[in-house]
């Protein structure tokens, strides 16, 4: 079975069309700031002859399995293990001032979702690991033996926006005291037991719980927080980011810097705009773009995606 049978790139189309126009001429320069298993950059490195890619992972497994499926371009590629907020020295150590285009495909990829024994699939029974690199920090396993019942609740209440936090978090605390909880099939019966029976039918239990630890032991809002900011300060004018979240976090963080890079910076009552607090950017999508319906059918993964662009218009002031 081919990567293309098992790895579908979300809104492969959109992206390229919205990127296109930035990237069309010779030497032009794009970062696909999460790499994965390199659907995304494989389709522009086809499409665009000329184009250098600067890919970025932090799983070394992606990064070999991008490496053998981009080995063709292998002149025109520089791939980087990195967390996604180190672009600009991944961009800098390749030689390259600024760039042209930006791509952030956010969230858990196809390959960790479909490894079970990486612990991110509720449905699946793992050691309880969701390190994206599995070479470097605590576990999820270690998360839930050593945080407070307060830690575990502001975690599964700010980063899986679960209303059941406390009570779940309580019974994390009381099961750890008879043993250590190191896989996923013993968090699932812990969360399902403590989920009201009224409440079971609204959804798995486990699913916000798990994208918090996801996110816990990633850091990943933490690394969004920095990585949007330093991606818009590396486009050359003419270059165009996009990005697309799984999760309504990820997206609200997104929204935000977008809006206020494409807003004036001109105080209250002036009569005229200095060009100075002229926007920097300007957004190329209304609101946040979903999946087609056909698209969604075909490839549930696209089901919560959205998208959201950016295009930037002029140096800052």
């Amino acid at each position: 079975m081919s990567l293309r049978d098992i790895h579908t790139p979300v809104m492969l189309d959109r992206c390229v069309e919205l990127l296109a126009p930035a990237l069309t001429a010779p030497g032009a320069v794009f970062v696909d700031g999460t790499l994965g298993m390199g659907g995304h950059s494989e389709a522009f490195l086809e499409r665009f002859p000329d184009l250098h890619l600067i890919g970025l992972d932090r799983d070394t497994d992606a990064l070999r399995i991008a490496g053998e499926r981009l080995a063709r371009f292998a002149d025109r590629t520089t791939l980087v293990h990195t967390v996604y907020d180190g672009i600009a020295r991944a961009v800098s150590e390749a030689g390259y001032d600024r760039v042209d285009g930006i791509l952030f495909d956010l969230g858990v990829s196809s390959l960790q979702l479909d490894e079970a024994d990486r612990g991110f699939a509720y449905a699946k029974d793992a050691p309880l690991d969701m390190r994206m690199d599995q070479s470097d920090g605590p576990t999820a396993a270690n998360v839930l033996a050593t945080y407070s019942e307060g830690e575990l609740r502001r975690i599964f209440e700010r980063y899986g926006e679960e209303k059941l936090s406390g009570r779940y978090a309580r019974a994390i605390i009381a099961a750890r005291a008879d043993a250590p909880i190191e896989r996923s099939a013993r968090l699932v019966q812990i969360l399902d037991a403590a989920t009201p029976a009224a409440l079971k039918n609204a959804g798995h239990p486990a699913k916000r719980v798990f994208q918090a630890l996801r996110i816990e032991v990633n850091a990943e809002l933490a690394a969004l927080e920095r990585a949007i900011p330093a991606a818009l300060d590396l486009l050359r004018v003419g270059g165009r980011i996009v990005v697309l979240s799984y999760q309504s976090l990820e997206d609200r963080f997104v929204k935000r810097e977008l809006a206020r890079a494409s807003a004036s910076t001109s105080p209250a009552g002036l009569p005229v705009e200095l060009p100075e607090h002229a926007p920097r950017f300007r957004l190329l999508v209304k609101g946040a773009q979903l999946a087609s319906e056909e698209e969604r059918a075909r490839n549930p993964r696209a089901i919560p995606v959205r998208l959201r662009a950016a295009e930037r218009i002029r140096e800052a002031g």
